[in-house]
């Protein structure tokens, strides 16, 4: 917990669910959450992984407050652990996804398995977290934030699976936003970044002139601070004011 009356109290402290949070952009938005004072849930498939996240937020952010639960947000007992451990929390960050079949096919060749198993990564496991979180978040007039992309709308070829799962969540996102008043919905596009998954959608190549996760932090947490009304944003039109 953070000391020195630069602190939140335990009272006061919001709390955060951030998935898959071992690298990329996930890691990047904790270290950003827990310096703005947030206690952190962090989860991703790797243990060896995310405990070397947890270890780079808390150097990022001295006294912070981390609990890292390794888990696939595939499976149900996974999601079911993260809503007991992580408990009341005002926000849930859906970053946990997949680019799917790689190198990327087009749709005449994608594999049936493969696009489902893209389906289930990045649309029903955020959908199942944020059934399960719905009740807490209504109560705190929390928020979810969904991480999207412009292959979600925009036809790319070659990104026909993640692309078409992408669409799938935004609208999701659109229809819950629709539906829950109490809460804020926030599906954000945040741009090509350099990340492991960038990578995998372009093996071979050199992709330094992409900007870094951290990059857009800025953005993110102008979304979150300011509470922004419900919808769909890019990161690029979230600089600060």
């Amino acid at each position: 917990m953070p000391r020195d009356g630069r602190a939140h109290s335990v009272a006061s402290m919001k709390k955060a669910l951030i998935t898959g949070a071992s690298r990329g952009l996930g890691l990047a938005l904790a270290c950003g959450l827990a310096a703005a004072g947030y206690a952190l849930v962090i989860d991703a498939r790797d243990p060896r992984a995310l405990r070397a996240a947890a270890s780079r937020i808390q150097a990022a952010a001295p006294g912070a407050d981390v609990t890292a639960l390794p888990g696939d947000v595939t499976d149900p007992a996974h999601r079911a652990s993260l809503r007991g451990v992580a408990g009341d929390i005002d926000l849930l960050v859906n970053n946990a996804g997949t680019l799917g079949a790689a190198p990327l096919p087009a749709l005449a060749d994608y594999p049936p398995e493969e696009l489902r198993a893209a389906f289930e990564a990045n649309v029903i496991a955020p959908i199942a977290l944020i059934q399960l979180f719905l009740p807490v978040l209504r109560e705190r007039g929390g928020a979810v934030l969904n991480v999207t992309s412009d292959a979600a709308i925009e036809p790319y070829a070659g990104w026909g699976g993640y692309g078409a799962a992408k669409a799938a969540l935004e609208q999701a996102s659109n229809v819950l936003a629709a539906e829950e008043s109490a809460i804020r919905v926030w599906w954000v596009d945040p741009g090509d970044l350099r990340t492991d998954m960038h990578q995998a959608a372009f093996p071979g190549e050199d992709i330094s002139d992409r900007p870094l996760p951290e990059s857009v932090v800025p953005a993110f947490a102008r979304l979150i601070a300011e509470r922004l009304p419900s919808g769909r944003y890019r990161a690029a039109e979230l600089v600060p004011a």
